[in-house]
C-alpha cells in the first residue's frame, strides 16, 4: 500500500514540475518560431527579391505563382552574401551554431548534460534566416530545434534542475520548436523523443513535450492561421483504391529508391563537410561563402534548389508539371542533395528536413510518372506519391519513421496515407540501416551516457563477446562469486537527514533501500534527494523517487545477470535470499573485475 502511495506521490510531483516548465518552454519556442518565420520571409524578400529579382513559389495553395529573375546570373550573389554574413556570425560568436542544428541538440543531450550556451539560439536564428533567405538549400527544422533546445537548457539552468532534467527540458524545446514551425504538434513531440536514437525513444520526454508542442503550435497558429503548411487535394473518393496490389507494390519500390538515395544524401552531406574541413589556408568564416558560391552557380541553371524549395514541392503535390518536366524530376533529388551539402556542410546554418522532403517528394512524383507509363489509365493522384515519398525519405535518413509520418500528415492534412506510408517508410528505414543524417544519434538508451548507458553498452558488448568466445564463463560465474557486501544501505523509514551522515562516510551516487525487515525495495540516487531543502530533511526515504531495482539470487549465473541488466537498462542488481533480504550488490565494476581475473589466468 505504501509503495502504491509512493508511486502516486512520485507521479504527482513529476506532473506538477513539468507542466509549468513545459508551458514556459512552449511559449518561448512558439514566439521564437514566429520570429524565425518572419525573419526568413524578410530575408527572402531582401536577398532573393531585391538583389536577384527572384520571388520563389510558396506552399499552401492549389495555385502557385513565382517570378524568375530577368538575369539568372544575379542568383549567384545572394548565396555568397548570405554565406559571408552567416559565416561571420557563427564562427565569430557561436561556432556550435554551424550545420543543421538538430544534431548539435542531440549531442548536447547525450554528451553535455543538456547544456547549451545561452547565445546559441539567437545566433542560430539570425544565421539560419540569412542562409535560407539568401537562397541556401536548407530548412527550418534544425534552427528551431536548436533555438527551442537552447531555451529549454537555459531555463533548466536558471531553475537549477539536475542534469537529467536539463536533458529533458532540452528535448522538450526541440519538440515544441518543431511542432510550431511545421504546425505539427503531435509529430513534433514524438520527434523530440525519437530523434535522439537510431532505434529507441526517450519516454520521459513525451508527456511534457506534448504540452509544450501544443502551446507553441497555438502561438504559431494565432499568428499565421491554422491551415496546413502544404495544400493537398482530398482523397475521399479514391481512398480505397490506394490499397490495391499494384499501388502497394509501387509504394514498396518508392521506399526502396528512397532508401538508396537516402544513403547517397548522407554520404554526400558528410563527404562535403569533410572536404571543407580539410581546406587549409581558408578561414572557417569564409567557407560558407564558398559553399554559397557553388550553390548560386547551380541555382543559375536550376533555381528549383534555392532556399527550402517548398513552393516547387507544392507544385508536385498539385500535379502542376508545366514548369517541372520529367528531366527536372530526375535531376532535382541529386542537385538538391549537392546544394544542401554545399549550403550547410560548408559551415552554413540551416536544417536538413526541408531538403529531405523535397528530395523524397520529387522521387515520389517520378515513380508516379513511371506508374502512368506502365498503366495509362492509372487514376491515383500524384500527390499521394509525393507525400508518401516525403514521409519515406526523411523517415529513413533521420531514423524517425513514426515522427515523420505524423509530421508530414499534419503538414499536409493527408491522414489517410498513414497506413500505406508504412510500407515505403519501413523499407526506406531498413535500406538506410545505420546511415543517419544525425551522426550524434545513439543506437538506444542503454548506450547513452545520459542513462549511464556507457556502462550498459559495455556490458552488452562483453555479453556478446563472451557468447562467441568464452561462453563457459557465462555459466560458471554465479552471483555469489560476483557480489560485494553493501557498505551503505538506507532504511525506507529513515529520514533524509540520515543520508547526509551516510554520504560523509560513503560518498556513493546510488544506495540500496531496504524495509524494516531488511528486504530490498530499490535504489535511491543522490540527485533525487532534496538535500538543499531544510523541510525535506525530515521526510522519510520511502516518499522519495526510487529506482526500480532488479533482484537475483546467489545461484543465478552471469548469463542471467547480464541479460537482466541489459534488458532492464540497469548497471547494478541486488542479490537477495528467498525472503528478499539484501545479501549483496553486483555492479558493472564487479563484473569487469571478476572477468579480468578469469581471462588473465
Amino acid at each position: 500500500m505504501k509503495r502504491g502511495m509512493h508511486a502516486i506521490d512520485e507521479e504527482l510531483r513529476y506532473f506538477e514540475k513539468w507542466v509549468a516548465i513545459s508551458i514556459i518552454i512552449g511559449i518561448i519556442s512558439g514566439l521564437g518560431a514566429v520570429i524565425f518565420h518572419i525573419a526568413i520571409e524578410l530575408s527572402i524578400e531582401f536577398f532573393l527579391g531585391n538583389i536577384a529579382g527572384y520571388i520563389p513559389p510558396r506552399p499552401g495553395s492549389d495555385s502557385v505563382t513565382f517570378v524568375l529573375p530577368q538575369n539568372n546570373l544575379l542568383l549567384i550573389l545572394p548565396p555568397v552574401i548570405g554565406g559571408l554574413l552567416s559565416g561571420f556570425l557563427v564562427f565569430k560568436f557561436a561556432p556550435e551554431a554551424e550545420g543543421h542544428g538538430t544534431d548539435a541538440a542531440i549531442e548536447a543531450f547525450h554528451y553535455k548534460e543538456g547544456a547549451v550556451r545561452s547565445r546559441v539560439p539567437l545566433i542560430k536564428l539570425i544565421a539560419s534566416a540569412i542562409t535560407i533567405g539568401s537562397g541556401g538549400s536548407a530548412g527550418k527544422e534544425g534552427p528551431v530545434a536548436q533555438i527551442g533546445s537552447g531555451f529549454g537548457s537555459l531555463l533548466a539552468e536558471k531553475l537549477k534542475l539536475s542534469p537529467k532534467d536539463r536533458r529533458i527540458a532540452l528535448a522538450i524545446g526541440v519538440g515544441s520548436g518543431i511542432g510550431a514551425i511545421f504546425k505539427a504538434p503531435f509529430g513534433g513531440a514524438i520527434f523530440a523523443s525519437e530523434v535522439l536514437y537510431i532505434m529507441d525513444f526517450e519516454p520521459e520526454v513525451i508527456p511534457p513535450a506534448f504540452i509544450a508542442s501544443l502551446i507553441s503550435y497555438i502561438i504559431m497558429g494565432l499568428y499565421s492561421g491554422w491551415s496546413h503548411v502544404f495544400w493537398a487535394p482530398s482523397l475521399t473518393n479514391i481512398a480505397g483504391e490506394i490499397y490495391n496490389l499494384p499501388t502497394l507494390l509501387l509504394f514498396a519500390i518508392l521506399g526502396f529508391i528512397n532508401g538508396i538515395v537516402g544513403i547517397i544524401y548522407v554520404k554526400t552531406f558528410y563527404g562535403v563537410r569533410s572536404l571543407f574541413r580539410r581546406l587549409e589556408g581558408v578561414p572557417d568564416i569564409l567557407k560558407p561563402a564558398i559553399g554559397g558560391l557553388f550553390t548560386g552557380i547551380i541555382g543559375v541553371f536550376f533555381p528549383y534548389i534555392l532556399e527550402s524549395s517548398y513552393g516547387w514541392l507544392q507544385m508536385l503535390i498539385n500535379g502542376n508539371f508545366e514548369y517541372i518536366p520529367i528531366y527536372v524530376l530526375i535531376l532535382l533529388p541529386f542537385l538538391k542533395i549537392l546544394a544542401t551539402s554545399l549550403s550547410i556542410s560548408s559551415g552554413g546554418s540551416g536544417g536538413v528536413f526541408a531538403p529531405a522532403l523535397v528530395i523524397g517528394g520529387s522521387i515520389g512524383a517520378l515513380v508516379w510518372h513511371i506508374a502512368k507509363i506502365i498503366m495509362p489509365g492509372y487514376n491515383i493522384p500524384v500527390g499521394v506519391y509525393v507525400i508518401i515519398g516525403m514521409m519515406a525519405f526523411f523517415g529513413g535518413i533521420g531514423k524517425v519513421p513514426i515522427a515523420t509520418i505524423l509530421m508530414v500528415g499534419e503538414m499536409t492534412g493527408e491522414y489517410q496515407l498513414f497506413a500505406p506510408s508504412l510500407i515505403a517508410t519501413t523499407i526506406s528505414y531498413l535500406i538506410t540501416g545505420k546511415n543517419s543524417i544525425y551522426i550524434s544519434q545513439i543506437f538506444s538508451r542503454i548506450e547513452s551516457p545520459a542513462h549511464g548507458g556507457s556502462k550498459i553498452g559495455l556490458l552488452r558488448t562483453i555479453y556478446d563477446r563472451l557468447k562467441e568466445r568464452d561462453s563457459y564463463l557465462l555459466k560458471k560465474l554465479k552471483a555469489r562469486d560476483l557480489m560485494v557486501a553493501p557498505l551503505a544501505k538506507v532504511h525506507c523509514k529513515d529520514r533524509v537527514s540520515k543520508i547526509v551522515e551516510i554520504l560523509r562516510k560513503y560518498p556513493f551516487r546510488i544506495y540500496p533501500v531496504v524495509d524494516e525487515k531488511d528486504r530490498f525495495m530499490g535504489f535511491i540516487r543522490v540527485e533525487d534527494i532534496p538535500l538543499g531543502e531544510p523541510r525535506a530533511l525530515e521526510m522519510e526515504i520511502m516518499f522519495l523517487p526510487m529506482l526500480r531495482g532488479f533482484c537475483v539470487t546467489e545461484e543465478e549465473t552471469l548469463e542471467t545477470i547480464l541479460e537482466k541488466m541489459i534488458e532492464n537498462e540497469l548497471d547494478k542488481v541486488a542479490v537477495v535470499d528467498r525472503e528478499y533480504k539484501l545479501l549483496g550488490i553486483i555492479t558493472a565494476k564487479e563484473i569487469l573485475k571478476n572477468l579480468t581475473r578469469y581471462l588473465v589466468k
